[in-house]
């Protein structure tokens, strides 16, 4: 019987489960879009003589364009938490629209807000937008375990989950051109605020939160993403009515080594996304965000790599080739220890190997891509129920990594031409990358916890996707 059932799972074809994806793959290209737009835009604003000359140029030092590029951050800590249990509460759709809809509309005051109040107005509204964008992850996640089958997660989560890349590359190769354009550097928020806009009215028209909320889906879809669910440990109550089991979360040995992996990523990431420019620039003399396309390269890398990695995984689980837990935990190793090796070599690249340094730079965040069907869904399968939240915690965690680490890097680079200093920093990097990835391997599950349904007795099937990761 089950073996049957996936086979018409797979047979099914294209559905509405596609079209969710599809609109969560947009919702996030466009969430980071807004959220990388201000470290694009604030070059021309703050020197206008290299874009456009008929708009306002700022006198921001270093120290206050730091500070606005972190205030984003700021209020996006705050909301991770709560969001997942409102997403829960209230439907993965209704958060999600809210929180994008209105950081859609905020980036389109930047401009104003800035002849207005200056970086002050600037910097509120950040911490504003970073408020309504901490609903997202926790919302995707909740959409993703409502709609989309286990066997499915790896490539329709890794589809959704690319629109960050997508997003980035957007931003980095347009923003130049936007900035010398006849509209200038306004209109990259108009840009990005307006795709935004344009983005929530289709999402209201045609997202859902559930299958059983899209009065358009057919009624063998529904059946069919209904009874791949029921293969996990479910409740037998609604989910709105469950008890969130606070203090079961924090004290399961998995799930808090879910959360140093998703720091460990969080940490090189923006390690990486904030100061290799600098990094190419004063010691290799190489100013990487001069030219737009090779600061959008490693993230086109990741871009692919992404799909790439889903794939293998993919067939991995239809050949029954590995354990459902044996994957997470390989390609989580891929996406963070070939970055961590990646790091040690970019440490030893002098000046006059610039071309080898970009490569090295490509090769870590490309292969971080890994790291979808690794830590990035492992929450989808520890607690279907609580997945949402459990995003929540890790990306609020994980987020604070994002504030600390640049920090840490002022700290230790006093003098941004010394190799010595930088490849501090490098081997910092890679030594968090080797503890929280090695965390993962031994304590890392991907088999659905007790937890996920405290109130009942949960059910299990006899299906391999389960069996397997015992």
């Amino acid at each position: 019987m089950v073996k049957n059932r996936r086979f018409q799972e797979e047979e099914y074809g294209l559905g509405v489960r596609h079209m969710q994806t599809f609109l969560l793959f947009f919702a996030l290209t466009v969430a980071y879009a807004q959220r990388v737009n201000l470290s694009v835009a604030v070059v021309a604003m703050t020197d206008s003589k290299g874009s456009n000359l008929n708009f306002p140029e700022y006198n921001w030092p270093e120290k206050t364009k730091s500070l606005l590029l972190s205030s984003f951050f700021w209020g996006y800590v705050l909301t991770q938490v709560p969001s997942g249990q409102l997403a829960r509460k209230f439907g993965g759709k209704i958060t999600l629209l809210t929180g994008l809809g209105l950081c859609s509309v905020l980036n389109i005051f930047t401009p104003l807000f800035a002849r207005w109040g200056g970086w002050q107005l600037v910097c509120a509204l950040r911490v504003m937008e970073g408020l309504c964008q901490g609903v997202v992850f926790p919302s995707v996640h909740t959409l993703i375990s409502a709609w989309v089958p286990p066997s499915e997660r790896p490539v329709l989560g890794t589809c959704a989950y690319t629109g960050n890349q997508f997003g980035t590359i957007v931003m980095l190769a347009t923003s130049g051109l936007l900035a010398s354009s006849s509209a200038g550097w306004p209109s990259i928020f108009y840009i990005s605020g307006g795709v935004g806009c344009i983005w929530a009215i289709v999402f209201f028209f045609w997202g859902a939160s559930s299958p059983a909320q899209y009065k358009r889906i057919s009624v063998e879809e529904r059946k069919m993403i209904e009874m791949a669910q029921a293969s996990e440990a479910v409740s037998e109550q609604p989910k709105e009515k469950l008890h969130t089991p606070w203090l079961s979360f924090l004290t399961s040995p998995a799930f808090l080594a879910l959360i140093v992996a998703h720091s460990a990523n969080n940490w090189g990431f923006w390690t990486l996304l904030t100061e290799i420019p600098s990094y190419m620039k004063n010691v290799l003399g190489k100013d990487i965000k001069s030219n737009a396309l090779l600061s959008a390269l490693p993230y086109f890398a990741m871009f692919i790599m992404s799909f790439i990695f889903s794939g293998i995984a993919m067939q991995l689980n239809k050949r029954n080739c590995i354990s459902t837990v044996t994957s997470r935990k390989l390609f989580n190793s891929i996406g963070l220890w070939v970055p961590m090796l990646a790091l040690i070599g970019l440490a030893y690249v002098d000046s006059a190997q610039s071309n080898l340094a970009v490569i090295l730079l490509t090769v870590t965040v490309g292969f971080n891509g890994a790291c979808y069907v690794g830590f990035q869904i492992n929450h989808l399968d520890l607690s279907p129920n609580f997945a949402g939240i459990l995003m929540g915690i890790t990306n609020c965690v994980g987020n604070i990594m994002s504030i600390i680490a640049p920090l840490l890097v002022g700290f230790i680079v006093n003098n941004e031409e010394d190799v010595e200093q930088w490849r501090v920093v490098f081997f910092i990097a890679a030594a968090i990358y080797l503890v929280g990835n090695g965390l993962f391997i031994i304590f890392g599950k991907a088999n659905v916890q007790p937890w996920n349904d405290p109130p009942a007795k949960h059910r299990r099937s006899s299906t391999l996707h389960v069996e397997s990761q015992h």
